[in-house]
């Protein structure tokens, strides 16, 4: 159960911050880096949603479930698996999580053409802001898999799932909003040479 009866403790005034281990890192820790980024791309995902209005009722549902999941996943990367014995059972990405993004992948997917070429970010607000979420979800992933690489620092394999999977989903979802795929602006290689 969370409780936050008081916002300031004053414990990160020398540049750390704590872990849900208890463990001290500093605030410019790759997980901290990780989960930070993960932390963002919740926040864009909210200004997502604003940008979506009444158009798109169904999708912000799913927006909401994804926001709430990228809070388990920081709540994950918070909380190290270093298979040492906690006082709780520490809150961990899922399969199934992952299963939700792929299966509304293909659900979206369905409904769109293929693609001939590369997507320009462009055409309507909502897709805009969810191209901006998926490159800050692309960043969160490189964070994670640097953290992954680390040693002693472990990611679990689900959140790396995950957060793949995301931007993917964010990517589809774009060309979604985007009036099914007719309003992406398209790559034009070579174009103004």
């Amino acid at each position: 159960m969370v409780k936050l009866n008081k916002i300031y403790t004053r414990t990160g005034d020398a540049g750390t911050t704590g872990l849900g281990t208890g463990e001290r890192v500093a605030k410019d820790h790759i997980r901290i880096a990780a989960y930070g980024t993960v932390d963002e791309t919740n926040a864009v995902l909210g200004q997502v949603r604003l940008a979506l209005g009444e158009d798109h009722k169904e999708l912000d549902l799913h927006f909401a479930r994804i926001q709430n999941d990228l809070f388990d996943l920081g709540a994950d990367l918070c909380v190290p698996d270093r298979g040492e014995k906690l006082e709780y059972e520490p809150l961990r990405i899922t399969g199934g999580q992952v299963d939700f993004l792929e299966q509304k992948i293909d659900e979206m997917n369905e409904e769109l053409e293929p693609l001939k070429s590369f997507v320009l970010p462009g055409g309507t607000p909502s897709a805009v802001a969810l191209h901006v979420a998926r490159t800050v979800s692309r960043r969160a992933e490189r964070h994670m898999v640097t953290l992954a690489a680390t040693e002693g620092e472990p990611v679990s394999e689900a959140a790396l799932k995950y957060i793949n999977r995301l931007s993917d989903y964010l990517f589809v979802a774009s060309r979604y909003v985007n009036n099914h795929g007719a309003g992406d602006v398209l790559w034009v290689p070579g174009q103004n040479r």
